[in-house]
Order: structure tokens, then C-alpha cells, then sequence
């Protein structure tokens, strides 16, 4: 599947399945608007370049572009590079058009049952030393327990993006959070891959 679209009301909880989204496809992201014919002949202007490595293509509010834009915007879904993947955002399945709907896979958003202290345990690892953070990372030794930490870490990093003026450095950890989700997933040891994952934010 080389096309998303992600629904809901919230765009905390969207922005979140944006992130767990391009870390499981291990992708590079490029923000792209569309709203009009114009940005269609950009994006189709982009896509003609050989993407050299695998980049998802985030549209947000696909429901607000025109019926024009949309209609031209078809044909990037239906010939994808193969390295090249799409992620549309809209805030309900209705609103946007059945011809897109029927060439993506559906992610609806939930209300988040997460505990609260998940993310507050996050936020006190990111203030701890990195010899606090490897004896942290220490007690996680079940493989989903540790994916389910990394994917937290990436969420609270990418929600920080919007409030901190620490861009680079959060863009940092966002991308060493997605290598090591990429190496758990592909059953990397996960004692090692998370004392890794600890080095390297700190590097």
C-alpha cells in the first residue's frame, strides 16, 4: 500500500498516527500542500524526480482542496513510485472523494487511552543524565514493551516540535527514535538496541 489516509476530529491524535505511521514505513516526510491545480503541477513536478530514498508525502486537510486539484491528484495515486508513499489527513471518510478513499488505507483516530503517566515518564526521560537513561532502558526487556516505549518517546518529541524552540535537536531524536523502532521491528536484540538508542541521542 503506497497510500494513507488518516481521519479524526483531533489533530493532536492525527499528528500522532503521522508519526507512528512514517515510523513504521521508515520514511523520510515532506509536508505538501494542496489545495489548487497549481500545487497538483508541483507536486507532479517533484514526483518526477527519482526519490532516493523511501519518502512519504504528507497532505493535510485533503477535504479542502478543489475538485480540480483532487480529480488531477488521482493519477500520483494510481502510478506511485515505488519508494514514494502518501499520507492524507481529513477529519472524516465522508468529506473526502470516494475515488481517494477507495485508494487508500483507512486509519481513523481514537481518543487516546494511553495512561497519562506514559507520557510523563517520557518527559522525565528526557531530562535524566545518559547514565540514568540507560538504567531506565535497562528494565525494558520484553520487544513490545520497548517498540511501545520508542513509538511514546516519538510522539511526545513530534507534539514538543509545536511548543519548544528545539527544532533540530527534537528533529534529532526523532530520527534516532525511528531507527531504533526500525531495528526492534526487525528483531534487533533490545537490550542492545536501546542502550544504542540512548548513546546516540546523547551524541
Amino acid at each position: 500500500m503506497h497510500a494513507y489516509l488518516i481521519v479524526g476530529q483531533h489533530n493532536e491524535l492525527i499528528d500522532e498516527a503521522v508519526t507512528k505511521l512514517i515510523g513504521k514505513l521508515s520514511v523520510k516526510l515532506i509536508e505538501f500542500p494542496l489545495a489548487k491545480i497549481d500545487d497538483v503541477r508541483a507536486l507532479r513536478s517533484f514526483t518526477k524526480l527519482r526519490v532516493l530514498y523511501s519518502t512519504a508525502i504528507l497532505i493535510k486537510n485533503i477535504e479542502a482542496a478543489s475538485t480540480e486539484a483532487v480529480n488531477a491528484f488521482l493519477k500520483n495515486l494510481e502510478e506511485p513510485q515505488e519508494s514514494l508513499y502518501y499520507i492524507l489527513t481529513s477529519p472524516s471518510v465522508k468529506k473526502v472523494l470516494p475515488t481517494i478513499v477507495s485508494r487508500c488505507q483507512v486509519i481513523k483516530t481514537l481518543i487516546s487511552k494511553r495512561s497519562s503517566v506514559n507520557s510523563s515518564e517520557i518527559q522525565k526521560f528526557l531530562n535524566m543524565s545518559i547514565g540514568e537513561k540507560l538504567m531506565y532502558v535497562d528494565k525494558i526487556k520484553d520487544r513490545r514493551e520497548a517498540i511501545e516505549f520508542i513509538e511514546e518517546f516519538m510522539i511526545i518529541c513530534h507534539r514538543l516540535l509545536h511548543t519548544k524552540n528545539q527544532y533540530s535537536l527534537l528533529s534529532q531524536f526523532l530520527k534516532t527514535g525511528r531507527q531504533a523502532l526500525k531495528n526492534l521491528k526487525a528483531n534487533g536484540n533490545v537490550t542492545l538496541q536501546l542502550a544504542n538508542f540512548v548513546i546516540n541521542l546523547s551524541s
